[in-house]
Parts: structure tokens; sequence; C-alpha cells
């Protein structure tokens, strides 16, 4: 399970790169154009997206921002947003490194933001939460961009494994 959990990383990682990479073509009033997103736009959805993983990494290692709402866009300026997810991504992947299956395997204990009370679960059930919650909302942030440009890269996991198998024979 902890390898799964590192290649989570690194496919988180690898296709948010391919999404900012495409949304950075866009122009302001593109990134900030209601799309009909669960968080309006793509400047609302990724925000919340970094949002949700310095919470997340908050919890799992005491360090970072606390943000907290869901909804906040605390990066307004897309280059100030990729810097911030890039740095995030990198945490994401390092933690992983850091994890041992005991740790994957225990009772982590957490309390939500939308509600004050503790929740106490195994961490592998939290992770994989963690990586589909990401997955999630790119999804919503791929049809918004093609829905405003016609195309969108495409981030199947599927095509990670490909690249990561290709990366390792060279």
């Amino acid at each position: 399970m902890l390898e799964t959990f590192r290649t989570f990383a690194r496919y988180n990682g690898w296709a948010n790169t391919l999404l900012y990479d495409a949304v950075a073509e866009l122009d302001d009033a593109a990134f900030n154009s209601d799309c009909g997103l669960f968080f309006r736009d793509l400047a609302g959805t990724l925000n919340h997206l970094v949002v949700a993983d310095q919470i997340w990494m908050r919890r799992f290692t005491g360090e970072g921002p606390t943000p907290t709402t869901l909804d906040g866009r605390p990066y307004p300026q897309f280059a100030d947003l990729r810097t911030a997810r890039e740095a995030l991504d990198a945490r994401i992947i390092k933690w992983t490194l850091r994890l041992n299956e005991a740790a994957v395997n225990s009772e982590f204990t957490y309390t939500p933001v939308t509600d004050p009370t503790p929740i106490t679960q195994v961490m592998s059930a939290t992770l994989s939460h963690f990586f589909n919650h990401q997955t999630h909302h790119r999804g919503q942030a791929h049809a918004a961009l093609t829905q405003l440009t016609g195309k969108a890269p495409s981030m199947d996991l599927i095509y990670f494994q490909r690249h990561e198998r290709l990366q390792d024979a060279s």
C-alpha cells in the first residue's frame, strides 16, 4: 500500500504540471470565467485544491499553513498559485517517502474544517481520499479547459505510468 501512495504522490505532481501548463495559456478573464464548477471557475477550483492540500498536510505533519475555509482564494494571481502548487506537490512527494507501513496502517484522527467533530480512521483511508480528491477536482478543471479552449491535456493515471516506465528505461 505504501508504494501505491508514493506513486499517487508522483502522479499528482505530474498531472498538476500538465494541468497548470494548459491553464497558463489562458488569459485572466478565462481563468476567472464562471464555468459552473463547484468552486465556480478555474481560479476557485485550483485554489481549493491548494487550500485542501495545505489543510491535509498540516494535519499529517503539524507544519504549514492552516486555512480555515475550503473556498478561500489565497492566490488570486495564477503565477502565485502555480508557485504554491509546485511547492506543495514537492512537499507531498517528500512526505510520502518518509512514510512507513506502520504509519499507513495506523489510526489517524483529524477535525474537519466543516464540522468540529473529530474523526478517527485508518491513515490509508485518509490518504486514499487525499489523492482521490485531487483527481476529482482536476477532472472538473479538465472539463472547464475543454469548455474554454476545446482541448485539455490527457492526465489519466495510465499515461503517467507509461511516462514513468519510459523515464525508467532511459
